[in-house]
């Protein structure tokens, strides 16, 4: 079942759904818009012959160029950047929630993966934005970039998520893949 406004205002009201800092104007018909913190995360120029183990934290985080409070964002064209949700959320334990790019910011030539919020996952969200257009495009902290919606589970969830991006704050890099 998704989650309607209705359902949403209740939910932020009896405080089961946290939303801070909270504007009931991103409570849209079936979900929230979601605003842009004001931080990015570049990659770095590595050159091509830069080979990335997926293992290796070091290496991950030598891979990006983290900038804090930016009045403007611009990315390149083809470029790949991680952003940063202005809101921090946390989910109650019988709701997941799915991540999207608002579609006006999809016909500007931007994508973004989708991403699933877990049951129980307390944080700011970080978003991993691609610009396919042909020309740089300038993002402002505060726009309504994404947009989650809700849906509830049949029953709570007995193991909420307890995962490296817990109660994350700005943007949190890759996390080393353990191999078995």
């Amino acid at each position: 079942m998704i989650l309607s406004d209705f359902d949403l205002e209740n939910a932020i009201r009896h405080k089961r759904l946290v939303v801070k800092p909270f504007d009931k104007r991103i409570i849209k018909e079936n979900g929230l818009d979601l605003r842009l913190a004001d931080d990015i995360a570049y990659h770095k120029e590595l050159g091509s012959n830069f080979i990335l183990d997926p293992s290796d934290k070091k290496k991950i985080d030598a891979c990006f160029r983290y900038l804090r409070k930016q009045k403007s964002m611009v990315l390149r064209p083809h470029e790949q950047v991680l952003l940063s949700t202005y809101e921090y959320i946390k989910m109650p334990d019988d709701a997941i929630g799915f991540v999207e790019l608002r579609s006006t910011w999809g016909r500007h030539g931007l994508s973004m993966p989708p991403t699933i919020i877990d049951a129980g996952f307390e944080g700011n969200i970080t978003l991993e934005v691609v610009n396919n257009a042909p020309y740089s495009i300038m993002l402002k902290p505060k726009l309504r970039f994404a947009h989650i919606i809700f849906a509830k589970t049949s029953n709570r969830v007995k193991k909420t998520y307890s995962g490296l991006y817990m109660r994350q704050r700005g943007i949190r890099f890759p996390h080393a893949e353990k191999v078995d």
